[in-house]
């Protein structure tokens, strides 16, 4: 009778492979926060020294920010990465690349991680040629807008044709105007977002005394 023989050195990689992912919406620490046709939203909140589950994406997503602290990130049957530093505001616009991407996330800082994921359900066949504004990221479902709004600065007015997510990075005392003087004006804080499906027209105002960001997450 033969006897396999392991090698040590191979151990971790097969308890990898052993491990099983979950869809990102069922991973335990990812709170679904929206869904419809268009977006899925989670927050997910990483305390320190702590682990996602392996779990898998099937769509292009925008990942936000919203707390200081320091991550590692490791695909499914590959060594773990570097570590990483997060701070408010920062994002990543994420390609799918084939049918799914899986992976976890493990926050190696000292203070908990809190990420807003959106995830882009829908890849137009043909994306919308019109721009908000200046794009600071896209990929093929979604293109990103980053609002940094001094006390008392008013962004340029602006016009979304496609269904945007909007959401405040910061505290921030929001006011918005429309072409016709119309405005309105009410608080928000890290982490508060809006599905806006409607073709609008507005600035983005800080009517507060501190420094705020928005960003804006426009489906294509």
């Amino acid at each position: 009778m033969k006897i396999a023989i392991v090698s040590l050195s191979l151990l971790p990689a097969m308890l990898i492979a052993q491990q099983a992912s979950v869809p990102v919406e069922d991973e335990p620490l990812h709170k679904l926060m929206l869904k419809n046709d268009s977006v899925m939203v989670l927050d997910v909140t990483l305390p320190p020294g702590k682990s996602t589950q392996f779990h898998t994406h099937t769509h292009d997503r925008v990942a936000i920010d919203l707390s200081t602290t320091e991550i590692s990130q490791q695909k499914i049957n590959e060594p773990e990465g570097s570590k990483t530093a997060t701070k408010p505001g920062n994002f990543s616009v994420l390609t799918l690349d084939g049918a799914s991407y899986t992976h976890r996330v493990r926050n190696v800082g000292k203070a908990p991680y809190e990420v807003l994921d959106v995830e882009l359900l829908q890849r137009p066949e043909t994306p919308s040629p019109a721009v908000a504004a200046t794009v600071a990221g896209e990929n093929p479902s979604a293109r990103v807008y980053n609002w940094i709004l001094p006390p008392g600065v008013t962004s340029p007015m602006h016009s979304h044709v496609r269904p945007y997510v909007i959401i405040s990075i910061t505290e921030i005392n929001l006011s918005m105007t429309s072409p016709d003087g119309q405005s309105a004006t009410h608080g928000v804080g890290p982490g508060d977002f809006r599905f806006v499906d409607a073709k609008i027209t507005h600035n983005l105002g800080n009517a507060g005394t501190t420094p705020g960001q928005i960003i804006e997450v426009e489906l294509k």
